[in-house]
């Protein structure tokens, strides 16, 4: 039986690290904090936190985004890197007491997007947090590409995103209780041409 195709793990072997820019940072977080992070990608998003002194566990499915996350963290007794599926995952209950999922979500289908929120639900200990961050429905590459299900469209990789409302955030993790949901908004221009960008920031808890 052929394997199931990764396009993620395609895209990082040939283009190695995708991402630039700034970082949105975490809130300032107890020291003792269990921190997972979902989709770890190359590893930009949790530099800053690796820098900072925290420990994380971080897991992605692609070999080749874990492989580049190690060589960025370059700090082996303060993060513990994983390849594995964000919607069917290795930990026991109540493992995390925080969980980032930055742009993790939107790459899955609504089946997998459920999943994904029963696993973090699953996860949090009790007085978790979880952080959210994922495209909305006013970015201007909603609705490019081809469709593959409401709100969500796939490029010419074979990538999907799902771009959300913050009704549909707050849905998909119904069993956590809503700390914050809102909508952030930026441009982006490109050669002299603005394109209006935003996406869904979110904090949730797990009751105590």
């Amino acid at each position: 039986m052929a394997a199931e195709q990764n396009p993620w793990d395609d895209d990082y072997q040939r283009r190695g690290r995708l991402w630039g820019g700034s970082v949105p940072s975490l809130p300032r977080l107890p020291r003792s904090s269990r921190i997972l992070e979902l989709g770890c990608g190359d590893g930009k998003t949790i530099l800053p936190l690796v820098k900072n002194g925290y420990s994380v566990t971080a897991l992605d499915i692609s070999p080749n985004a874990a492989v580049l996350c190690r060589d960025s963290c370059a700090s082996p007794d303060q993060v513990r890197i994983l390849v594995a599926d964000a919607r069917k995952n290795p930990f026991c209950n109540g493992s995390f007491d925080v969980i980032n999922a930055s742009h993790v979500t939107g790459h899955l289908s609504l089946e997998g997007r459920r999943q994904l929120a029963g696993e973090v639900t699953r996860l949090l200990a009790p007085g978790g947090t979880l952080y959210f961050r994922d495209f909305s429905v006013e970015d201007f590459r909603f609705g490019r590409g081809e469709q593959t299900e409401e709100g969500t469209f796939m490029r010419k990789n074979g990538i999907i995103t799902h771009y959300f409302s913050g009704d549909e955030v707050r849905a998909l993790f119904l069993r956590l209780t809503v700390n914050t949901v809102v909508q952030h908004r930026w441009e982006m221009r490109v050669r002299g041409t603005v394109f209006p960008r935003a996406e869904i920031v979110a904090e949730f808890s797990r009751p105590a």
